[in-house]
């Protein structure tokens, strides 16, 4: 075994010498390291008078518990046997709560996540080709095509598709919810109606489950933001269009996209932008708001949110197909006049998209979702059971003091019929 190091002798506060200890005629002699000391009661006490050492004690007990650990206290020993410890950390005082995040990390890793997507809008604008493109994957290889007469008689349907994906380790199960036929009809009254209903049932469910005796394995299908893709034909938004976000701002994150960028040039592309923004704020719509940046963000960052803001809605060109062109191989389309590279930020803001719902606020489209949206429609629903217990209630006390009244009338018909002269009738019949 190691030879420890020597124990430091033990000093008080105030004194760095070490104690010394006085022998029966008077003669000092030094103080063993490791062994106790008493205070004998006729010996003179070598910290002062009683007064002065528990004002001292009182002192030195203030001080260390207000004053936080220092990087240049003595470590410990027996940290050397910590097989926590890292090698950067042996010179220091370590407590260890530094790594509470790496323990969140390994539970969420393990655990997994769960993110459900919502696409809306009329056929043909690139919905599942976007969608393709986004994860790198088929989710629509056995749809069947429909043709014109069969769109038009169509009615607005919901389908999920769910599917593992896992990259790096982290395991992520995305659900992509469709809403075919969507805007399709010739009259299109209410055709979000059907998308209404699917997201009140998502939260009802949850809502259930979280109140049920099993909540340790709650699956999560709550809507956490829904693609609304608008037409770059026309002027702006159409009567449609302004309906459904209205209808659905209030439960979900609407993120506008505006579809197929590449039928618009960069000068009418702005121009379709700006007036779409103009319109959803003077219709009142409320789509997905990026959360301010903090103080100590750095400036980078801040660039980042700011240009993700102003790319509001987002135009998007999507492709599953390799092009091949200058020596280079990538995802495009191919046109007489040239060639349009998806992930190209010059030709689209199909980049800025995927990363804002992948790799910078698909945790904040969550915990929007759950915060606002489903508490919300958690309120709403206690209000409605404590009007509903209330209104029972009321309904009890008033059958109560009805049926209290037939009793008393029972009660006096037969005391009428039993003794008619107490009360003056001459007839007992009532």
């Amino acid at each position: 075994m190691r030879d420890l190091p020597p124990r430091a002798g033990h000093t008080f506060p105030g004194r760095e010498t070490p104690l010394i200890d006085r022998e029966p005629d008077g003669s000092a002699r030094p103080h063993t390291p490791g062994t106790p000391t008493f205070m004998r009661a006729g010996g003179r006490n070598l910290l002062g008078s009683e007064p002065e050492l528990l004002r001292r004690c009182q002192l030195s007990s203030t001080s260390s518990l207000e004053s936080p650990l220092s990087p240049s206290q003595s470590k410990s020993p027996w940290s050397r046997f910590d097989p926590y410890d890292s090698i950067e950390d042996q010179d220091k005082e370590y407590v260890g709560f530094a790594t509470l995040p790496n323990q969140v990390h390994r539970k969420s890793v393990k655990k997994g996540f769960a993110f459900t997507l919502m696409v809306a809008g009329e056929s043909g604008l690139g919905k599942s080709t976007l969608i393709n493109s986004l994860f790198l994957t088929d989710l629509y290889k056995d749809r069947k095509m429909l043709n014109a007469e069969e769109r038009i008689t169509q009615t607005v349907e919901m389908t999920k598709h769910t599917i593992g994906i896992e990259e790096k380790g982290v395991k992520l199960k995305l659900t992509i919810v469709d809403t075919p036929g969507f805007g399709d009809a010739v009259n299109n009254t209410e055709s979000w109606r059907s998308v209404v209903d699917y997201i009140d049932q998502q939260f009802e469910q949850y809502f259930r489950d979280e109140s049920g005796l099993n909540r340790k394995n709650i699956q999560d299908n709550r809507v956490h933001c829904c693609l609304y893709f608008i037409s770059p034909y026309g002027h702006g938004l159409r009567p449609v269009d302004v309906e459904f976000m209205k209808a659905l701002h209030e439960k979900v994150n609407i993120v506008p996209v505006l579809a197929k960028a590449d039928c618009l040039t960069p000068r009418e592309l702005t121009r379709k932008k700006i007036k779409i923004r103009e319109e959803i704020e003077t219709f009142g719509i409320k789509i997905y708001q990026f959360p301010e940046c903090d103080s100590d963000e750095d400036e980078e960052f801040r660039l980042q949110e700011q240009e993700l803001k102003d790319s509001i809605p987002f135009a998007v060109v999507g492709s599953n197909i390799l092009v091949e062109s200058k020596g280079r191989r990538f995802r495009g389309r191919m046109y007489p006049w040239g060639v349009v590279e998806v992930e190209n930020p010059a030709h689209s803001d199909f980049l800025k998209l995927r990363n804002m719902l992948v790799r910078t606020h698909m945790q904040d489209l969550k915990d929007v979702t759950r915060e606002t949206h489903y508490e919300n429609y958690r309120a709403q629903c206690i209000q409605d059971m404590t009007r509903m217990v209330v209104r029972e209630r009321k309904r009890r006390s008033i059958s109560w003091v009805f049926s209290g009244l037939n009793l008393n009338c029972m009660k006096l018909s037969l005391n009428i019929e039993t003794h008619p002269e107490l009360y003056h009738c001459s007839d007992t019949s009532i």
